[in-house]
C-alpha cells in the first residue's frame, strides 16, 4: 500500500466521527453529499458501502475518484482507491466492527460478502 497520508489533525477528527458526508459528482458533474462511516486504520482512511455495488455515492466515486470528505466542517479532497488485498479489506472489516459494534443491524450490513469489495482507501487529491 503506497502512503500518500492526510495530516494527523485530520485522522484526529475522523477517527471518532460516528458519521462524514462525503460529495461525489454525478454524471452531469453536479456535487452530491452522503452520510456514511468511516475508519481510520494504520494511518489510512477506509469507507465501505453498506448497500454494497448498489449504493449511488460508491458508483459515483468509482466513475468519478475525486471527491471530498466533510467532517466538523471542514472539507478535504480525496480520491477514491479500490482495495483488492484481502488482508486490508479485513483489517477494515475489523475496524468498523471496533468503531459500530453498538450499531448491530447496520454493522452486520457493512460485513456482507457482498459489501466487502466496495471498500474504497481515501487518499488525498
Amino acid at each position: 500500500m503506497d502512503s500518500v497520508s492526510f495530516d494527523a489533525d485530520l485522522l484526529r477528527r475522523l477517527d471518532p466521527a460516528e458519521e462524514v458526508e462525503i460529495e461525489t459528482k454525478g454524471k452531469t458533474g453536479a456535487s452530491t453529499r452522503t452520510i456514511i462511516w468511516i475508519v481510520v486504520d494504520g494511518g489510512c482512511i477506509y469507507v465501505r458501502s453498506v448497500r454494497g455495488p448498489r449504493g449511488q455515492w460508491y458508483q459515483r466515486l468509482r466513475r468519478e475518484p475525486e471527491g471530498a470528505l466533510h467532517v466538523a466542517g471542514a472539507r478535504t479532497p480525496v480520491r477514491a482507491v479500490p482495495v483488492g488485498d484481502t488482508a486490508e479489506i479485513e483489517r477494515v472489516s475489523a475496524a468498523l466492527r471496533r468503531k459500530y459494534a453498538h450499531h448491530e443491524g447496520p454493522l452486520a450490513a457493512m460485513l456482507r460478502p457482498e459489501t466487502l469489495p466496495t471498500t474504497l482507501r481515501l487518499e488525498p487529491a
